[in-house]
C-alpha cells in the first residue's frame, strides 16, 4: 500500500455516494495502491451506517473509524493519519468541495520527492458572494495575526509523507490549529492551486461561531499578539490618564471643578478598571489553554473501528 486518503466525515450522508465514486476513480488512477480511512466524527446523521454498508463492497482497502462524540475536523484528521498505513497521506473533504484531482497531484509530488508536505491553495471558489467575503476576511486576519506565510485563499486540505506525518502527530496540543502546525513544522512545502467547488449536498457545519473559535485557538496557540496589544493599550491608557490627570489638576486649581476628588476618582476607576479587566481576560485565556494541555487528555476517542483489508 502506497497512498492513504484520510476522509473526516460529519453530516455528509447525502454526499456519501459521490464520495465513494470519487474514491473508486482515484484508486484506479493510482494503480490500485490506495487505501481510504474514513473517520466519522460523531456525526448525528446516517453517515456511519452508509459507510459501514459500503466498506465491504469496495475493491480497495478501507478503514472506518467512529469517534465517541464530535471532537472536530482536525482531531478527526489526526485520528485518520494515525491509523493510515501508506507511505504518502492526503486529506480529502467528504463534501468534495476540493476536487479529487488535487489529492492525485499531492501524491504525485510526494512520490517524486518534490516536497514533504503538499498544500492546496485556493485560486478561486464557486461559493456565494457572502461566503467568499467572510472567508477572505477570515484568512486575511489569519495571515496578519497567526501565520504570515498562509496563502491568501487559505488552506483546507494537504498531503504529506511519513516523516512529516510522524512529526505532526507528535505535537499533542489541545485547542490548537492543525493548519498553523503544518506551517510551524517547516519541512519542504509545495503549494498546489485549485478552484474550490460549490457544495452540492447538505449544509456546511463550518459555521461563523466555529470559525471564531478556530481563530481564537489559532491566535492563543501561536502568537503573543494579544499580550503585545495589551501592553500597547496599557501604555496608551497610561499616557491618556496622565494627560487627563493634568487637565483635572488644572481644572481644580482654576476652580472649574467644585466637587473635591470626583473627577480624578472617576477617571482612575474607569480607565484602570477597564484595562485590568482586559488584561485579566487575556492572561486568563492563556492560562486556561496551558491548563488544558497539562491534562494530557487524548485529542479524540475512537469508539468503533472497522477494517476492510481487501487486496492486501
Amino acid at each position: 500500500m502506497k497512498y492513504s486518503v484520510v476522509v473526516p466525515v460529519y453530516k455528509n450522508a447525502e454526499s456519501i455516494p459521490r464520495l465513494i465514486a470519487a474514491l473508486i476513480g482515484m484508486s484506479r488512477e493510482l494503480g490500485g495502491e490506495m487505501e481510504a480511512v474514513f473517520v466519522v466524527d460523531g456525526s448525528p446523521d446516517q453517515s456511519f451506517a452508509l459507510l459501514r454498508e459500503q466498506i465491504g463492497k469496495l475493491a480497495f482497502p478501507a478503514q472506518l473509524l467512529a469517534h465517541s462524540r464530535n471532537f472536530g475536523s482536525f482531531p478527526a484528521i489526526r485520528t485518520g493519519l494515525r491509523a493510515a498505513r501508506g507511505r504518502y497521506f492526503g486529506v480529502m473533504a467528504a463534501d468534495l468541495q476540493e476536487p479529487p484531482e488535487l489529492l492525485v497531484a499531492f501524491f504525485k509530488a510526494l512520490a517524486a520527492d518534490e516536497c514533504d508536505v503538499a498544500i492546496g491553495t485556493r485560486d478561486g471558489r464557486d461559493d456565494p458572494r457572502t461566503s467568499r467575503a467572510a472567508s477572505s476576511l477570515f484568512w486575511a486576519l489569519y495571515r496578519k495575526l497567526v501565520v504570515p506565510d498562509m496563502p491568501p485563499g487559505g488552506v483546507d486540505v494537504f498531503g504529506c509523507n511519513v516523516a512529516f506525518r510522524d512529526q505532526l502527530l507528535a505535537l499533542e496540543e489541545s485547542r490548537s490549529s492543525l493548519i498553523a502546525l503544518i506551517f510551524w513544522l517547516g519541512f519542504r512545502r509545495k503549494l498546489v492551486g485549485y478552484k474550490r467547488q460549490m457544495r452540492q449536498e447538505g449544509k456546511s457545519a463550518w459555521t461563523l461561531s466555529k470559525k471564531i473559535d478556530y481563530m481564537m485557538d489559532s491566535i492563543f496557540a501561536f502568537t503573543d499578539y494579544p499580550i503585545r496589544l495589551l501592553m500597547r493599550i496599557g501604555a496608551l491608557g497610561s499616557a491618556v490618564s496622565l494627560l487627563a490627570a493634568l487637565v483635572v489638576l488644572v481644572g481644580r486649581l482654576a476652580g472649574a471643578i467644585s466637587v473635591p476628588g470626583y473627577a480624578a476618582t472617576m477617571l482612575a476607576v474607569l480607565v484602570l478598571g477597564a484595562l485590568n479587566l482586559l488584561g485579566l481576560g487575556l492572561v486568563g485565556t492563556y492560562a486556561w489553554r496551558a491548563y488544558e494541555n497539562s491534562k494530557q487528555r487524548p485529542l479524540a476517542v475512537v469508539a468503533v473501528s472497522i477494517d476492510n483489508k481487501v487486496n492486501e
